[in-house]
C-alpha cells in the first residue's frame, strides 16, 4: 500500500473547495455580496419567524397543556333514578344542591347522562348532556328533554 493508492472511505459532501483563488477569483462562485457570500454564513429559518409572531399563552405554568373545555362530569341512569323522584328536575344546579357535583369547580363541569340502567320514572332533563341511547330510555318512559 502506497500513499498514491489510497481513496477516501467516504465521499466529499460539497464538490468544490470554494474560497481558494484560482480562475474564479475571490468570490469563487458565492455570487457577490450578502449573506450568503460571506464564509460562516448561518440563515435563520424561515418558520422560526413565522413562530416568534404568534403571541404566547402566558401564566398557565405546569398546566400548559390543560385543555379550556370544561371538563365533563358523566351520569348514569341508574344513578339518576337513585337520586332523583319521578317527576323532578334534573339539571347542573339540582345536582349541584344535592352535593353529586363539586360547588367550588361547578361552573367548570359539563354534565352528560348515559344509558347504564333502566328508567322506569318520569325525569325532566334541563341543560345537560343525554345520550343518544339514553334520550331513546328517557323518552320511552314519558320523560322530557330540553
Amino acid at each position: 500500500m502506497q500513499l498514491h493508492t489510497l481513496t477516501p472511505k467516504t465521499k466529499r459532501k460539497l464538490g468544490k473547495r470554494v474560497g481558494r483563488g484560482g480562475k474564479r477569483g475571490t468570490t469563487a462562485g458565492r455570487g457577490t455580496k450578502g449573506q450568503r457570500a460571506r464564509s460562516g454564513h448561518k440563515i435563520r429559518p424561515e418558520i422560526r419567524d413565522v413562530l416568534k409572531k404568534i403571541p404566547k399563552l402566558r401564566g398557565r405554568g405546569k398546566h400548559s397543556f390543560k385543555s379550556f373545555a370544561p371538563a365533563t362530569l358523566v351520569f348514569d341512569l341508574n344513578f339518576i333514578k337513585k337520586h332523583f323522584q319521578a317527576g323532578e328536575t334534573v339539571s347542573v344546579e339540582m345536582l349541584r344542591k344535592r352535593g353529586l357535583v363539586p360547588k367550588t369547580r361547578s361552573p367548570q363541569y359539563a354534565v352528560k347522562i348515559l344509558s347504564n340502567g333502566t328508567v322506569d320514572k318520569k325525569f325532566v332533563f334541563r341543560g345537560v348532556g343525554v345520550s343518544h341511547s339514553a334520550r331513546e330510555k328517557i323518552l320511552r318512559a314519558g320523560g322530557i328533554i330540553h
